[in-house]
């Protein structure tokens, strides 16, 4: 194990650029994994480390010892720093301190989309696009396609709100969401406050496509255009609309319980 000490410590100062900007991440095509159950289920999945990162106080911590052994095990290399130069790196308040390096999955585009999937244009925030993950993960959807104008899938806010969801999935970025649809040969789903049929009433006990779209403007015209069903979640509250997260669950889960 080595240890830093140094700000000026060129591996950490690489560490540091990589935990601050989104566009170091993609380029580098490397993100963080911050915190032990995210580290855990990236181990448990069959994930290997390019780096492990543990702070100082942690390294006896009754959780971090045995993934510093599997670490160990699988010739990962493991630094440690100070506990003030790893809470820089870090986003999370009151963690346990342990930080994986992994490369950023970049799978092929399959030759066809006839599986249940999600399809995602412009969502921005990275709760929502968490909370989908770990939902479709849940609901045993596999392939996720995200448009250039969605939220890095692999940034450290999604991946805490994913909770681990992001290694039993496909993630597809940048993806021209028009051209995927136009090759769909299973229904595409989208909703719509304006759409007459419930997901209630539509046959979900097949293979589909889920389209959803930016929290504020939905999915762009062209693509509403591509869907074959605009399906509505009925309400009883006077609200406007739902967030995104919580229609994309509802619309799995329903899909799940006609499975049944």
């Amino acid at each position: 194990m080595k240890s830093i000490t140094s700000r000026d410590n060129p591996l950490y100062k690489e560490l540091r650029h990589l935990a601050t900007s989104s566009q170091a991440r993609r380029k580098a095509e490397r993100t963080l994994l911050d915190g032990v159950h995210l580290c855990e289920a990236y181990l448990q999945h069959g994930g290997v480390p390019q780096l492990c990162v543990v702070a100082e106080s942690c390294l006896a911590h009754h959780e971090v010892d045995p993934l510093l052994a599997r670490c160990a095990a699988s010739g990962t290399q493991t630094i440690c720093l100070p506990d003030v130069l790893y809470n820089a790196l870090s986003q999370v308040e009151h963690g346990v301190g342990l930080m994986f390096i992994i490369a950023t999955p970049n799978p092929a585009l399959p030759k066809s989309v006839d599986q249940s999937s999600v399809v995602l244009d412009n969502l921005q925030d990275p709760g929502n696009l968490g909370s989908i993950l770990r939902s479709a993960a849940a609901a045993g959807i596999k392939n996720i396609f995200c448009s250039s104008g969605t939220v890095f899938s692999w940034s450290p806010k999604v991946m805490r709100s994913g909770m681990g969801a992001h290694f039993l999935l496909n993630i597809y970025e940048n993806v021209h969401l028009e051209e995927l649809l136009k090759d769909v040969r299973i229904p595409v789903l989208a909703t719509s406050s304006h759409a007459a049929e419930t997901i209630y009433q539509v046959d979900l006990n097949q293979p589909v496509v889920w389209l959803f779209g930016h929290e504020g403007q939905g999915v762009a015209p062209e693509l509403m255009d591509l869907a074959t069903h605009n399906v509505t979640i009925p309400q009883r509250g006077e609200i406007e609309s739902l967030n995104v997260a919580a229609s994309a669950a509802i619309c799995f889960f329903e899909q799940v319980r006609q499975s049944l």
